[in-house]
């Protein structure tokens, strides 16, 4: 969706400094698609939680700003309620524009597996086998704060903003927060942990084994 560090209305609204994203208009790259495609497949992008985290913008000094119809909402909104609404507007205007056989589909959130801090922060995703189910928890858990959880945050706007909707829902996170060995890591002589991509062949082979039978199942019910 449409997001712009380009000062003007920010400055009249007393910020120096900022990031306006407006919640109802597509980024245009994109904004024809729905209507020419049959099948279309939408995600979070992996790190959106990261991003869009409170901590990531400086409420007073350098806020993300959200506007509709071309209007700042009064009173500024936290990132997440800004999510939803951003959700809602995509989901809708994806249904509106889309053909009406077309099938629609939401991948949920790729899993990272650092520990011990982020990428930056002396992280590193070490695990030589996937995780047992404790250690998964440990690491995702929503009650006990875990270190990766915002893949699981994540997932709760999108299934609540799903609900009612045409989408069907592709759901990876679960299998792949088990598999913290799946990663590049630090192999091929990176100088960082790279926790965000996927080795092949491996793990997102078993997401398009998923997404070939979704397919299947919904051609034998149509």
């Amino acid at each position: 969706w449409t997001a712009s560090s380009i000062a003007g209305v920010l400055e009249s609204l007393g910020y120096k400094e900022g990031y306006r994203v407006d919640v109802d208009i597509p980024e245009e790259t994109w904004v024809e698609a729905p209507n020419f495609h049959d099948i279309l497949i939408f995600n979070t992008g992996h790190s959106l939680w990261k991003w869009w985290a409170p901590s990531k913008f400086d409420p007073v000094k350098s806020p993300m700003l959200f506007f509709e119809k071309g209007i700042p909402v009064i009173p500024p909104v936290p990132p997440h309620v800004g999510l939803d609404m951003v959700l809602s507007h995509m989901i809708s205007f994806v249904e509106k524009k889309a053909r009406p056989t077309a099938i629609l589909i939401f991948r949920t959130q790729s899993p990272r597996h650092f520990e011990g801090g982020d990428w930056d922060q002396g992280g590193s995703c070490p695990r030589l086998q996937p995780l047992a189910p404790q250690e998964v928890e440990e690491l995702f858990s929503l009650k006990s704060n875990g270190t990766n959880m915002e893949a699981r945050l994540v997932n709760q706007h999108l299934y609540k903003a799903l609900k009612g909707s045409v989408f069907r829902i592709l759901d990876i996170t679960q299998m792949s927060e088990y598999r913290a060995d799946a990663h590049p890591s630090a192999a091929g002589g990176k100088k960082h942990n790279d926790c965000m991509h996927w080795c092949l062949p491996g793990l997102t082979d078993t997401w398009n084994d998923l997404f070939i039978t979704q397919l299947n199942n919904f051609n034998v019910r149509n």
